[in-house]
């Protein structure tokens, strides 16, 4: 029998790359990330090893023998993974490999706010040294981190800000019972809680029907004056224009996001005009570690669906496969 072909439309670690060739897969690299490329690519392939191009219906109607997409990180969003569960294709992740790594950035965003380490930097490159008496920063020890969503980025930034910086920390996941949540953590029944009583905000929430565009004007309205927002989830999750309001009326302090709506964001972005927000261009989980882990995981669900084994690590549960 010839061998399984996978596509894997955008670079990855190379360790995942010889995961499958050492288990006798044909690897085909993509001609682009682009809805029509990887339409283009897919027709004569098994798997996908997908990173962040469209895999709409369009997509997996065009790959009449894909058999098993399989995630390069944990968000499926950019996956139509209804219909892919109608056609029969699996879609797995790669959950085990990235909640450290993106919550080691979420906590390095709310040191960088703290203590104006992005402005400062720029003030002395200017040879304003006296920005260093303008703008006083705050201690993190005793201050209250909010979380929206518990899950696995969530938990680890919740254990490294109380352990590590000694804050407080609320939360919120309406999915969660109260004692599955971190011992670290105080449950918050109410959602308008954790915007209104926490001094910083980080997102870990999936973008759902139900969650995008779910803050805006009204969440930035209950925060402090002085708190500050943090996104590195889904940039969908935000009313950008809100948040940008938000910053320029003193509504909130400041922000980080790693996330947008449009990626990358437009020349125009309202953000670009405001000096109050940290802005990183989604590289949360782009550590050479992480991405190893990424690559060699979703490797591994590619692997397991294609030998005919149950997925570590599944997203759905096709009734009829193509297996």
């Amino acid at each position: 029998m010839a061998a399984y072909k996978v596509l894997i439309p955008q670079k990855i670690a190379e360790e995942g790359i010889s995961y499958l060739r050492e288990r006798g897969y044909e690897i085909k690299m993509g001609s682009g990330n682009s809805l029509e490329e990887i339409k283009r690519d897919v027709v004569d392939c098994d798997a996908i090893l997908a990173r962040l191009g469209p895999f709409t219906a369009e997509v997996l109607e065009a790959g009449k023998k894909l058999k098993v997409i399989s995630r390069h990180g944990v968000g499926v969003d950019n996956i139509d993974v209804k219909k892919a569960t109608e056609l029969g294709i699996y879609i797995t992740n790669a959950p085990e490999s990235n909640s450290n790594t993106v919550a080691e950035l979420a906590l390095g965003l709310i040191i960088a706010l703290a203590r104006n380490l992005i402005a400062g930097d720029k003030a002395v490159r200017k040879g304003d040294f006296e920005f260093r008496n303008r703008q006083i920063g705050m201690d993190l020890e005793d201050k209250t981190l909010g979380v929206l969503g518990i899950g696995k980025i969530g938990r680890r930034l919740c254990q490294k800000a109380y352990y590590g910086l000694s804050m407080k920390v609320i939360g919120y996941d309406p999915f969660l019972r109260k004692e599955d949540f971190p011992e670290v953590v105080e449950m918050k029944e109410e959602r308008d809680t954790i915007f209104s009583k926490s001094d910083f905000i980080s997102v870990h929430i999936p973008s759902t029907a139900e969650t995008k565009k779910s803050i805006g004007i009204r969440e930035f309205n209950l925060m402090k004056p002085t708190a500050f927002f943090i996104n590195v989830a889904r940039g969908d999750l935000v009313v950008e224009e809100d948040l940008a309001q938000a910053l320029r009326e003193g509504l909130i302090r400041g922000a980080a996001v790693d996330v947008y709506e449009k990626e990358p964001p437009p020349s125009n972005h309202p953000f670009f005009e405001l000096d109050n927000i940290i802005m990183t261009p989604h590289n949360a989980a782009l550590t050479k570690e992480c991405m190893i882990r990424m690559a060699v995981q979703a490797a591994q669900g590619i692997d397991e669906v294609l030998s005919g084994k149950t997925p570590t690590w599944p997203v759905n549960k096709p009734e009829k496969t193509r297996i």
